[in-house]
């Protein structure tokens, strides 16, 4: 799951990502309003938190135009204004929730949670499996057959996606680009020493090996019957 992080105050920027990655987000990070529509209206993202109050362009004006650009892209907007007037303009703007300043992170995770459990309903089940390999999306929960398996927050970014797309192959740079929030470095060796725990946990147990690397191409998450 990506989120658009649009926040000028870098102190509560990286408190909000700090907490989002531990949870297993990836989150890209936008300081000002102008880079921040660039970014919402040129990428793909599964939510947005976005700050009024910023420089070049205020968050009322980014959520006006992505709406008008039929961006559909839930939206939290976080604001140190707390009127009633404040609230209904920007629900009118077109967010879908607003979080006063200063809050809870514990608040922020579920609303961001709720969001995407809400816009997510319609087009997707709440559950991903594989052979008796299975995710409970809304849980954050990784089973294999009757087994319960306890896997960290960046390895189990690297089990949806790979879930996400079974049987087809992902490249390294895939993977790097949709897991991890940095460019691609062809010499780092990130990607095979997540995939190398990943399969200590939800492979050597077992038989029948559901991660199957493709030399040359990447990694393939299929069962091979």
């Amino acid at each position: 799951m990506k989120i658009l992080l649009i926040e000028d105050d870098k102190k509560t920027g990286g408190f909000i990502i700090k907490g989002l990655k531990q949870a297993g987000y990836v989150v890209e990070y936008s300081c000002d309003g102008v880079d921040g529509l660039f970014r919402a209206t040129t990428e793909n993202y599964d939510l947005a938190i976005i700050d009024i109050m910023l420089p070049q362009l205020d968050g009322f004006s980014i959520i006006e135009k992505l709406r008008q650009e039929k961006i559909i892209t839930p939206i939290i907007v976080l604001s140190a204004k707390s009127s009633v007037d404040d609230r209904i303009k920007g629900l009118q703007k077109g967010c879908d929730d607003y979080l006063v300043k200063p809050f809870a992170f514990s608040e922020l995770l579920a609303r961001i949670q709720a969001l995407i459990r809400r816009a997510n309903a319609s087009a997707e089940p709440s559950t991903l499996t594989v052979g008796d390999l299975s995710i409970d999306l809304l849980k954050r929960r990784v089973t294999r057959g009757s087994d319960r398996i306890d896997i960290q927050p960046l390895e189990y970014a690297l089990l949806e996606y790979l879930m996400r797309h079974a049987g087809r192959i992902v490249s390294k740079t895939m993977i790097v680009e949709n897991v991890w929030e940095y460019n691609f470095d062809p010499q780092t060796n990130v990607v095979e020493a997540r995939i190398c725990k990943l399969r200590d946990k939800i492979d050597r147990p077992y038989k029948n090996k559901l991660i199957h690397t493709v030399r040359g191409f990447g990694y393939i998450l299929e069962e091979k019957i």
